[in-house]
C-alpha cells in the first residue's frame, strides 16, 4: 500500500483542493465581513457558521481522495473517492445538526453562505484556468 505523498500524479489533485481550501476561506471571510458591517453579530456569526458547515468537510475530503495515484492503484482511487465522498457528506450532515442545535442562527445567512462556499468550491477549476 503506497501512499501518494511523493507521488507526482496526485500532485495536481492535491493542489486543486488546496486552492479551493484557500477560495473557500476567503470567500467565507468575505461574506463574514461584509454581513457584520450591514447586519451585524449575529448574521455575522452565522455567515461563520455555514462556512464552516462548507469548509470543514471539502477539506476531510480532499486529504483523503488523494491517497493514491497511478493506473496500478486505479482502484484504491476509486476507493478513496467514494470514502471521501462517504465521509464528507457524513460530517456535513453532522455539522448542519450541531450547528442547528448548539447555536442561534440567522438561517439565511447560514445557508447563503454555505451555498455561496459550495459554489466556490466547484468553480475555483474555472477561476484558476490558465
Amino acid at each position: 500500500m503506497s501512499l501518494a505523498k511523493n507521488n507526482k500524479l496526485s500532485a495536481a489533485g492535491k493542489t486543486l483542493s488546496k486552492q479551493q481550501f484557500i477560495f473557500s476561506t476567503l470567500m467565507t471571510f468575505f461574506c463574514i465581513v461584509i454581513t457584520y458591517f450591514f447586519w451585524g453579530f449575529i448574521f455575522a456569526k452565522s455567515s461563520l457558521l455555514g462556512g464552516l458547515v462548507a469548509i470543514i468537510p471539502q477539506f476531510i475530503f480532499g486529504l483523503n481522495a488523494f491517497k493514491y495515484a497511478g493506473a496500478t492503484k486505479s482502484q484504491q482511487v476509486v476507493d478513496a473517492f467514494y470514502k471521501g465522498e462517504k465521509l464528507k457528506l457524513l460530517l456535513t450532515t453532522i455539522l448542519f445538526a450541531l450547528t442547528f442545535k448548539f447555536f442561534i442562527i440567522v438561517p439565511i445567512a447560514f445557508f447563503t453562505v454555505f451555498c455561496l462556499v459550495v459554489i466556490t468550491s466547484l468553480l475555483t477549476p474555472v477561476f484558476l484556468k490558465h
